[in-house]
């Protein structure tokens, strides 16, 4: 694992060969896998489960329980190949409420996830996403 300066990690936590950048904050009870970069500044609230192949950007907010997902099961069943898992990107002030699931997607800068949310498809406009599945509720200026 690669810490930046000023980072806080919370035990208990499993972090898994992971790139931390300055100032991050890890709550209790997080998974960070292997390879997951979190830019500076970023806040992982406890009792979430961060993936594989995702790069989560700077001054981001990850709320309590929210659970990434990079295998969409699509042989109907857990891909133990990690040639089928697919990478998730987000932004830079990005925030994702409490119990939402990202599935692989991007969300850009300045995006809200709402508590809750499942976000199935690209978030590509700075807004306000929420639902099962999520859904643009409304445009942020940044």
């Amino acid at each position: 694992m690669q810490c930046g300066k000023g980072v806080v990690i919370v035990e208990p936590s499993n972090l898994y060969e992971c790139s931390l950048a300055d100032d991050v904050y890890i709550g209790p009870f997080v998974e960070i896998q292997r390879g997951v970069k979190v830019g500076a500044r970023t806040k992982i609230q406890s009792h979430s489960f961060i993936c594989e192949l995702v790069d989560i950007g700077h001054d981001c907010f990850i709320g309590q329980g929210v659970v990434f997902i990079n295998d969409l099961f699509s042989d109907g069943a857990p891909s133990g190949n990690p040639s089928h898992w697919r990478r998730t990107i987000i932004g830079n002030n990005v925030s994702i409420g409490s119990n939402a699931t990202i599935l692989p997607v991007r969300i850009c800068d300045g995006c809200v996830i709402g508590a809750g949310a499942v976000l199935t498809k690209d978030a590509l406009e700075c807004g306000i996403y929420a639902g099962n599945p999520a859904r643009l509720l409304r445009s942020l200026q940044l």
